[in-house]
């Protein structure tokens, strides 16, 4: 479901004015309907990247099943962290620090909590090219090559903070080049493409993704760091939502994940049509797994 703000804020308006006639104070949306059994309903962002369409909709299904309504906002990331700032979204599941979403960090750390710890400790991002392009090593030898590369470097989502961090990389190496925004698909179908003909491409890309299984890409090596070395990935949150929904803050603090569990994640919501599906099969596969996040183990 889209995030759109103008329903969400009349919403706010309305809740306020019957918490007020009512004389209540506490927040609706987490109360218990004892008509249907739902727990509340949690508005959750949604980024058009592989990884992270997987992560959301296996919250999804996990939330679902134990009596939450979960909906799903598609969103770019600044949008996400604004509206976490102001209590118009609750969660967003993908934060990479220290590095690629540092500036977020820091523009909303007053009004956004961050969690203390990663549910995924071992990614990595940088620009890549395909193996065959041997010449082709070290950001450093993109200047030697820009005709090659028609000075472009194939880039997704603008406000991505790997998008950021790529444009301080042009700089920081004095690169020729424009980073060209687009989207996630969008991206991988030029990398696929180029691939199919043995062209040229230089792009941003990061671990976990599914396209290092498909293609032969290799990371430039980035001597300044750039990019950083290895980053982890955790959640934020809106300031107040452990208190309207201290069982889910609970599940989201003690949500892990390794290359094997994530990589087979996004195979399966990749190999189904419709995201939910591959999401809801991987579930159903990995119960012992989704226990210990909500603390199952002994039912």
């Amino acid at each position: 479901m889209f995030f759109m703000k103008r329903k969400l804020i009349s919403f706010s308006l309305v809740l306020v004015v019957l918490l007020a006639a009512c004389g209540e104070e506490t927040d609706s949306k987490n109360e218990t309907d004892s008509s249907t059994g739902e727990k509340g309903t949690i508005e959750m962002a949604q980024i058009s990247w592989a990884e992270n369409i997987a992560v959301s909709n296996m919250w999804k299904v996990i939330l679902e099943e134990q009596g939450y309504k979960v909906n799903l906002n598609l969103l770019d990331m600044g949008t996400i962290m604004k509206a976490l700032a102001e209590n118009e979204l609750d969660i967003n599941l993908e934060v990479w620090l220290p590095v690629q979403d540092q500036a977020y960090l820091q523009e909303y750390k007053n009004n956004v909590f961050f969690s203390e710890e990663p549910w995924y400790d071992n990614a990595k991002v940088g620009l890549v090219v395909p193996e065959y392009l041997e010449e082709i090593n070290s950001v450093e030898d993109l200047n030697k090559h820009k005709d090659m590369f028609n000075g472009e470097i194939t880039g997704f989502d603008a406000g991505a903070g790997t998008m950021e961090v790529t444009e301080e990389l042009i700089k920081a190496y004095h690169l020729d080049y424009e980073l060209i925004p687009s989207s996630e698909p969008a991206m991988i179908t030029e990398i696929a493409q180029a691939m199919k003909n043995e062209e040229p491409i230089v792009a941003p890309l990061w671990n976990p993704h599914r396209v290092f299984s498909q293609y032969d890409l290799k990371y430039l090596e980035d001597p300044k760091q750039v990019y950083g070395e290895v980053e982890k990935i955790h959640h934020a949150t809106r300031q107040d939502f452990k208190d309207d929904f201290p069982e889910v803050s609970e599940w989201l603090k003690n949500w892990k994940m390794d290359d094997a569990s994530i990589g087979e994640l996004m195979t399966y919501v990749n190999e189904t049509e419709e995201p939910i599906d591959g999401a809801r099969k991987w579930v159903e596969d990995n119960q012992e797994l989704v226990h210990q996040w909500l603390k199952l183990e002994e039912e």
